[in-house]
Order: structure tokens, then C-alpha cells, then sequence
């Protein structure tokens, strides 16, 4: 009974130690996502700044796994190339493992500190940017808490007896033990947890040192397919990028543990104190990937395009019949079919995403190709939400309870404003577009500026809007509707700052003036078309008035 005691403490500890990790980098991607991508964008040039951007964004994030997220996105996209992707990764990678040398720092005096600033934070404002602090902060605390409860509770497996009949034979046998460390990394899908587990059992002399080097190989190769499985359904140009990361990550870990079970260096090269041993091997590993990795970047990247893409050409036939989410076979099960409709809104989402980000683009700089592909995305949209609408209409023909019949119509009004908002961006801000270059006008440096920052705020709302189709969060969705105010707030600003441009006689303000301000306002119909997707969640939790008549 005393074992099974152990193990839920032990249990909860590490529970407690993925939460925490999760919640502070959700944290981070609430506050600060939208800015961070914006920066990490601009500061892939080449590969050595590539690099040094995914060590910095890894360290904000506390999570390699997100910036491959982001990264085969941005190569999806056509942002960057799939050399500068893998060497990103490549930087993030060795970023996270400084995070885990940060924090295997002794922190304990911050933990109440944290606890408690984070907690204020909290209540303290109703402001989004506020509120993620609260939970970054307090998120930190309860990390920092895990490590010392993880290490309280593996106390008593010293005088466990079938403990070291285990690491007895992972002793002897170290391919087995790479393997097993390759599986706690997936099942955390977090090399930080992992890593940060391990050293906390070598501490308690629980991990011997012959069993470190292999261990931590297995962590990296582990935490280095993470990327790979989740983009695995992706297009093919952003699924080199994780597999990119594989091939040089992975392949170092199994050149690296055949030269361990060749040479068996001792773990006390890195340190004689068994927990530090095991952070510093982790940091040396992953420094070792990123020094002879990033020659062989471009390389890796050819080679996997040349595999993947005959096998994408050869499959293309199946390809076009499994396009569409939308299963005639399905219909007869409600559920499954409101699911198929939710995943085929999703697509829509990923292009007015790229539709909302390639916009400003071209109204900054000219590229006709952008503008035509931009087009081409609205006619797609277009096409789908025909599709989507006539499947929903299917479906309400069958029995539904009232779950389901709500579900259903909350997806349709929400496909609706989606294929509005496309609408504004492929007709209303591209006909702009094609004016201010026609006309070779040219925006104030303050005008831009406002139209940027609102263009930030849209997308940060948007992205909101786009995670309710997946998680029905109730904050989430509070946070969208709060922010559909500060947005009327900038257009109202910059619509004043505007106006006093032209007063004081600035020329580009008075060249740019319609087309400044119904660009103004097209990002604020935008806005409050995300803003309405949020509606149906707040009204199910009783969170909105039936009208807002007095």
C-alpha cells in the first residue's frame, strides 16, 4: 500500500510539473505570441541569426515543440525557406535546454514570491495582458513547487525493492533504456519535464551515473520526433521542417549513443553532482547539434524534398477525394458529422489567416502574385462555405438533440462571418491595395505604424477566434469580446491622430486619407466578425444579456 502511496505522489508531482510548464507557455503565446512570431519572422535572415532567434523564442516559449509549430508554418507559408526552418529549430532546441539549466537553479525562496505576484496579478486588472502575466507568474511558482515535490516524493523509493532490479538491468542494457527515455519525452511532449524529471530522481541517487548519458540521448531523440507526429497531416513544406529537425537531431543522438556504448564516457565528465550531470549532458548534446548541424541544413532540406514530393505527386489522385472533412457516410451519426464540419471550418481559418497576413504585405510592398493568390483563397473559401452550409443543412434533415441542433447552428453563423471576412479582405482591402501603388501613395510613418498595430490586434483576435472551433473556453472567449472594444478605441485614435496629421498639413497623410481610413475600418468589421464567433460560448454560459435595450 505504501508503494501505491509513493507512486500517486510521485504521479501528481509530475502532473503537476506538466501543468505548470503548459500553463506558463500559454501564457506567453496569450500576451505575447502574436509579437513574438512578428520577431521571429523578421529575424530569420540566414541561418546562424535563424539560430540564435529559435534559442531566444524557445527560452520565451520554455518549449521547443511550439516554435516547430510556428516555423513549419512560416515555411508553409513561404516566409522563409526549409534550410532556415531546420536551423531554427536546430537554435530552439539548445534554448530549451538552457531553460532547463535555468531552472535546476535553486529557486525555492521564489516559489511563495511567485505564487503570490502572480496571484495579484491576476485579480488585480480585467485586462488580458494582466491577467497572462498573473498566469506566467504563478505558472513559474508552481513549476519551481513540482521540482520540490518530485523530489520530496521519490524519497522513499530508495528502499524500493523492485526499483533497483529495474535499473539494474537498464544498466546493463542501455539500448533499452535509450528507447524508454524516448517515450517519457513523448508521453510529456516536453524535453524540459523530461529532462527536469530525471535530474530530479538522479539527485536522490535513484538514476545511477552509468544510466545518464543514455538516458538524456533518449530525452532528445524522443522530444526531437514530438514535431514530426504533430505535423505529420501538414503539407509537405511544413512537414520537412520537424522531420528536417529529426533527421539531424535524431540521427546526432544514435551516432552519440553508439559512440557511448563504444567509449562508455563517464557522466562525471559533466559533473560529479548526478542531477547537474544530467542538465549539462542535455546542454552539451544539444550545443553539439546545433555546431555540426547547421552546414547540413540546406542538404537535409533538399533531400527530404526530393523524398516527400514524388510520394505527395504519386498519392495526388487520393489526395484530391480525401480533401474534404466532409463525409456523405457520416451523416447519419450527427456527432461525427458536426465534427467533420468543424474540421472543414478549420481550413477556412488557416486561409483567412494567411489571407489577413499576406493583405499587409502587399499594401506595404507590391507583389502581384500574393495579390492573385489572395483571390484564389477567397474563391476557395467561397467553395468550401457552399460545401460546409449545403453538409449542415444535411444533417439538421436528421434527428438532433438540442445540443447538437445548437452546435449546428452556432457553425453556421460562424462559417457565415468567416466568409464575410474573406469577402472584406479579397474585395474591399485589395481593391485599396491596387489604388495606393497605382496612385504611388505612400502612408505617414505614424499612419503605418497605427495601421500596424491594429493589423497585430486583428490577427492576435482572430487566432482567439479560430481556437474556440477547437476549445469552447469561456475565457478565451471573454477575452475576445473584451478586446473588440480596444479595437473601436485604436480606429477611434488613429482616425484623431489622423485628422490632426491633415491639420497640420502632412502630405502623405492627405494622399493616404480614404484609403488609411477604410483600411481603418475594414479591420474593425473584420474584428468584430471574429468578436461574434465568441458569442455562442458566452451565451451558453450565461455570460450575455439578451439585449442590450434599456
Amino acid at each position: 500500500m505504501s508503494g501505491m502511496v509513493v507512486f500517486i505522489n510521485l504521479a501528481g508531482a509530475v502532473a503537476l510539473l506538466l501543468w505548470a510548464t503548459r500553463m506558463v507557455r500559454t501564457g506567453i503565446e496569450r500576451a505575447y505570441g502574436n509579437v513574438l512570431r512578428e520577431k521571429l519572422r523578421r529575424a530569420i535572415g540566414n541561418r546562424v541569426t535563424a539560430a540564435i532567434a529559435g534559442f531566444f523564442f524557445a527560452i520565451a516559449l520554455q518549449s521547443a515543440t511550439a516554435v516547430a509549430l510556428i516555423v513549419a508554418g512560416f515555411v508553409a507559408s513561404g516566409y522563409v525557406s526549409t534550410a532556415i526552418g531546420i536551423a531554427t529549430l536546430l537554435g530552439a532546441d539548445l534554448g530549451s535546454a538552457l531553460v532547463v539549466r535555468i531552472l535546476r537553479q535553486d529557486l525555492s525562496l521564489l516559489i511563495p514570491v511567485l505564487l503570490l505576484a502572480g496571484t495579484i496579478a491576476f485579480r488585480a486588472s480585467e485586462q488580458r495582458n494582466w491577467r497572462q502575466i498573473g498566469r506566467i507568474l504563478f505558472g513559474l511558482g508552481l513549476l519551481l513547487l513540482s521540482l520540490r515535490l518530485i523530489g520530496e516524493a521519490s524519497i522513499p523509493l530508495k528502499t524500493s525493492e523492485i526499483l533497483p532490479v529495474i535499473i539494474n538491468y537498464l544498466s546493463r542494457d542501455w539500448i533499452t533504456a535509450f528507447v524508454l527515455a524516448g517515450l517519457l519525452a513523448w508521453a510529456f511532449h516536453s524535453s524540459v519535464a523530461a529532462v527536469l524529471l530525471l535530474a530530479s530522481l538522479a539527485d536522490r541517487a535513484l538514476i545511477p551515473p552509468v544510466l545518464i548519458i543514455p538516458l538524456v540521448l533518449g530525452i532528445n531523440f524522443g522530444a526531437a520526433i514530438i514535431g514530426a507526429v504533430l505535423t505529420r497531416g501538414e503539407r509537405v513544406d511544413a512537414r520537412i521542417v520537424p522531420l528536417g529537425n529529426v533527421a539531424i537531431r535524431g540521427l546526432g543522438t544514435l551516432i552519440a549513443l553508439a559512440a557511448q556504448l563504444t567509449f562508455e564516457l563517464e557522466s562525471s565528465v559533466f559533473s560529479a553532482h548526478p542531477g547537474d550531470a544530467v542538465v549539462i549532458a542535455h546542454l552539451v548534446i544539444n550545443l553539439a547539434v546545433v555546431v555540426f548541424g547547421l552546414p547540413f541544413c540546406g542538404l537535409v532540406g533538399r533531400l527530404l524534398q526530393n523524398w516527400l514530393r514524388p510520394a505527395e505527386l504519386a498519392d495526388e489522385p487520393i489526395a484530391e477525394k480525401r480533401m474534404s472533412a466532409l463525409k456523405p457516410e457520416h451523416l447519419s451519426n450527427p456527432q461525427q458529422a458536426i465534427a467533420d464540419a468543424t474540421r472543414e471550418v478549420l481550413t477556412v481559418c488557416e486561409r483567412i489567416e494567411l489571407m489577413l497576413t499576406w493583405i499587409f504585405d502587399v499594401l506595404d510592398k507590391p507583389d502581384k502574385q500574393k495579390i492573385a493568390r489572395i483571390e484564389e483563397l477567397d474563391d476557395e473559401i467561397d467553395q468550401t462555405h457552399r460545401e460546409i452550409k449545403f453538409y449542415l443543412a444535411k444533417i439538421s434533415q436528421t434527428d438532433l438533440d438540442d445540443k447538437s441542433a445548437a452546435m449546428l447552428q452556432d457553425l453556421l453563423g460562424a462559417t457565415i462571418k468567416l466568409e464575410q471576412a474573406a469577402d472584406i479582405i479579397a474585395q474591399n482591402m485589395v481593391t485599396r491595395v491596387r489604388k495606393k501603388h497605382a496612385r504611388k501613395i505612400e502612408f505617414s510613418e505614424e499612419g503605418w505604424h497605427e495601421l500596424m498595430d491594429l493589423h497585430k490586434e486583428v490577427m492576435r483576435n482572430a487566432r482567439l477566434a479560430f481556437n474556440l472551433f477547437v476549445n469552447r473556453d469561456v475565457e478565451l472567449a471573454r477575452q475576445l469580446v473584451a478586446q473588440k472594444e480596444l479595437v473601436r478605441t485604436m480606429v477611434r485614435n488613429s482616425e484623431e491622430q489622423h485628422m490632426q496629421r491633415l491639420r497640420d498639413g502632412n502630405d502623405n497623410s492627405y494622399d493616404s486619407s480614404s484609403i488609411h481610413i477604410d483600411t481603418m475600418r475594414d479591420l474593425k468589421e473584420i474584428n468584430s466578425l471574429f468578436a461574434s464567433i465568441a458569442y455562442p460560448v458566452l451565451a451558453n454560459a450565461g455570460m450575455l444579456r439578451k439585449s442590450r435595450l434599456l
